[in-house]
């Protein structure tokens, strides 16, 4: 295998300079960019495909690839209530198509009836409103591209033991999407805000009356009634006909089935925000309406169950996301934190939007900790394992954001670690 110029690695264990991406990888070990694998998958016959007509036009696309969601946890007593993840190591670019945006429901899928729904909007106003669905689908419509993360995301990796998992197990419930919908404010100043008006408590239409309390300025800012996402209507599993959509905050503040809004002027301090998404420490505090997620990345490939085929030089890639508004730029490690390159961004940045970032990697056998760190552009760093769990009170999962570490064998194996 021909070596690399000394000027050619960028940071410890191979990280190779990003201009390699832009130039291609000729002359980088005399080889292209290689994929890493899931297990060792059997080869059909060469271009069957050619032999044989193909598929007439069908009324509704099919995926590439029949991909599907992960980790699908139902309640032990009762399977309504649980989540799905989206198999993130199987994705590229940032957008997540809607049939795998991760799930969490607190008692099912509504089967709703548009023509039946209504929002009601109501409290501290100078006039109650009721929106029928189809009144709302006449105003003007927004359309913003934002990552949606529930609260409990990545709680696996603050047991006291790595899973072994891939990167959408123990990442996934966090996606991405263009929502279409009305700025939450329009119909709220429709409604005419009273002084003491200060928080707002929405509410679904599921079995569960799914309730959050919202501080009002997070309302006034840039919240969305959604009603599309991805340029199709919300599918149930997300809401629809109507959802409620906070960007860069819990996603369980982002209700779904969105049937009233009450305007307050303090917190509900309602069954969920009591019960449970109430942050602990070991000093015996109790933290409430920590709304806002923090800066956080994952490698996705080459990451968990994955197996590196051959020597040669890999992209490594993942996502990056804040709350706290944009993504300024992301490092990737190839020696468990000793050293660091910065990584390509490689997507359009922008404020609750996720970008995906790269860069070449030259793997000759050698064991390997792979990790990436994001900064934002309030200048929040993503923290350590270890740093994001200080003062954390024991069993706590809701907003961990340490890094990810993937250990690489020498046999090519991928695998969650600890560092």
């Amino acid at each position: 295998m021909v070596s690399n110029p000394p000027n050619e690695f960028v940071a410890g264990n191979g990280l190779l300079s990003r201009r390699r991406l832009l130039g291609g990888v000729a002359g980088v070990a005399g080889a292209a960019m290689i994929t890493p694998a899931f297990g060792n998958e059997p080869k059909q016959a060469m271009e069957l495909w050619r032999q044989q007509s193909g598929l007439p036009a069908s009324a509704y696309g099919d995926p590439a690839r029949r991909l599907q969601r992960e980790q699908l946890n139902l309640h032990p007593f009762g399977a309504a209530a649980g989540s799905s993840s989206t198999p993130l190591q199987h994705l590229n670019g940032t957008l997540t198509p809607n049939s795998l945006h991760f799930e969490r429901h607190h008692s099912g899928i509504p089967d709703i009836d548009p023509a039946q729904h209504s929002l009601t909007v109501f409290g501290d106003v100078e006039r109650a409103l009721t929106f029928s669905y189809e009144s709302l689908l006449r105003y003007p419509l927004v359309s913003r591209t934002w990552f949606l993360e529930c609260s409990g995301n990545s709680f696996r990796n603050t047991l006291g033991q790595p899973a072994d998992m891939t990167a959408g197990e123990l990442n996934g419930l966090i996606s991405c999407a263009e929502w279409t919908g009305i700025p939450l404010g329009v119909l709220l100043e429709e409604c005419g805000l009273k002084p003491s008006a200060t928080w707002l408590v929405a509410e679904g239409a599921d079995a569960a009356g799914m309730n959050r309390s919202v501080p009002l300025s997070l309302a006034m800012d840039n919240a969305l009634v959604a009603l599309y996402q991805n340029g199709e209507p919300l599918r149930p599993a997300q809401g629809y006909p109507v959802r409620l959509l906070v960007p860069g905050c819990e996603g369980n503040i982002s209700i779904k089935w969105l049937r009233s809004i009450k305007l307050t002027d303090e917190p509900a301090h309602t069954r969920e925000e009591t019960s449970k998404y109430t942050d602990l420490y070991r000093n015996g505090h109790a933290e409430q309406f920590s709304l806002r997620m923090e800066v956080k990345s994952v490698i996705t490939s080459p990451s968990g169950k994955m197996t590196l085929p051959e020597n040669g030089v890999y992209q490594v890639s993942g996502l990056a996301w804040s709350g706290g508004g944009g993504i300024r730029r992301v490092e990737v490690s190839a020696d468990g934190g000793n050293s660091w390159a910065e990584a390509d961004i490689q997507s359009e940045p922008g404020e609750f939007r996720p970008v995906r970032f790269r860069i070449p990697w030259q793997w000759s056998g050698q064991p390997a900790v792979l990790m990436s760190r994001a900064t934002d552009t309030q200048g929040q760093v993503q923290p350590t394992r270890a740093r994001a769990l200080q003062g954390v009170a024991p069993g706590f999962s809701y907003h961990y954001n340490g890094m990810q570490s993937w250990q690489v064998d020498e046999q090519g194996r991928v695998r969650n670690v600890y560092v």
